[in-house]
């Protein structure tokens, strides 16, 4: 037993000697072969593989050592204790090196993407590619372990089915969210219009998206809501076209008639911010001549186009004072019969 005792410590020790000269020599091959490149992803990858191997040639060292021991007693469930024992800190650390490297690879990929809603995207996956990796590290040290898979894949299938009704919709939201920034309809700080609503979108968030509406209020609207409705988007407006109605009275004459839109064409032509199309006699109202007036202010400004179209009225208004042009107003006469 002693022989054996002294056998098991020594393996122990030679293990670990051989673990932290071997760390210590891979550690220079390692700095030789990052000082190659300018990346710093591939430096961290090899600092987390330096890390592994120190923790991993202890735990080998450590087991071999046990079984030197075990050959000597029979008691099998302290060996099957010690075994599963052993796979699970392997599992530890084989997941942990699995996640690090692979997060580290998807921030890098997203640093690297031009498109920020994109690299948004790619980030929010790190949650989900831990937890899979997690989860098949699970599964096959239960498998390994002798655990009867089918039983638990019958448990987790059932367990699937519930959480799947469960989480309908917010997994429905979160492929909306992923929709949004990849087809990308709208994006933070442009001002929208969707269902009755008028907004400056202040955050595409994963289940919902918070808008800030003219009023001030905060309004939040569910992913579905806008992906499945129609968005007036004000930003991507490169041009506002705007069209009016002017109507005068019948009286009218018929040389002010014709000199209406030559009189309305030089008002918007002199306006800042404005763009005549084009100003027509198209009908004969009710109780008034109208014309229809149209023109284009080359911004998505909100507030430069009402300036310009107050600017026009107010020099309409004044050019028909001058001129004795009435505007019409909803009138009827009654003609009585003696």
């Amino acid at each position: 037993m002693y022989t054996k005792a002294i056998i098991s410590a020594c393996i122990f020790i030679i293990g670990y000697i051989i673990t932290i000269i071997g760390s210590k020599i891979l550690k220079n091959i390692f700095k030789r072969i990052s000082s190659r490149t300018k990346n710093t992803t591939d430096d961290y990858i090899l600092n987390v593989l330096l890390d592994t191997i120190k923790p991993l040639g202890i735990a080998i060292s450590t087991f071999f050592a046990w079984k030197i021991l075990a050959l000597q007693t029979n008691n099998l469930a302290i060996n099957e204790a010690i075994l599963g024992l052993f796979k699970f800190i392997l599992l530890i650390l084989i997941v942990r090196l699995v996640n690090r490297v692979l997060l580290r690879l998807i921030n890098s990929w997203s640093l690297r993407v031009n498109d920020n809603a994109v690299s948004t995207m790619i980030k929010s996956l790190s949650p989900m590619v831990r937890a899979a990796i997690w989860s098949i590290g699970v599964v096959f040290y239960l498998n390994n372990m002798g655990v009867q898979m089918a039983a638990l894949w019958a448990l987790l299938s059932a367990g699937g089915i519930g959480a799947g009704l469960a989480l309908k919709e917010p997994v429905q939201e979160f492929f909306e969210y992923i929709t949004i920034l990849l087809d990308k309809p709208f994006q933070n700080g442009q001002f929208i219009h969707i269902d009755g609503v008028w907004a400056k979108v202040e955050r595409v968030g994963v289940r919902s998206t918070r808008m800030r509406s003219i009023n001030g209020e905060i309004i939040v609207m569910s992913n579905s809501n806008l992906t499945n409705g129609i968005i007036s988007n004000y930003a991507e407006m490169e041009t506002r076209r705007l069209v009016h109605k002017i109507g005068v009275v019948y009286g009218t004459q018929h040389a002010k008639m014709e000199r209406i839109p030559e009189i309305i064409k030089s008002i918007v032509d002199k306006t800042n911010n404005a763009v005549f199309d084009r100003c027509h006699f198209i009908s004969f109202g009710d109780s008034s001549l109208d014309f229809e007036l149209v023109y284009y202010i080359p911004t998505n400004d909100y507030l430069l186009a009402m300036n310009a179209q107050q600017q026009i009225n107010l020099e309409i208004m004044k050019q028909f004072e001058e001129l004795e042009i009435e505007f019409a107003f909803p009138t009827q006469t009654i003609h009585m019969a003696k």
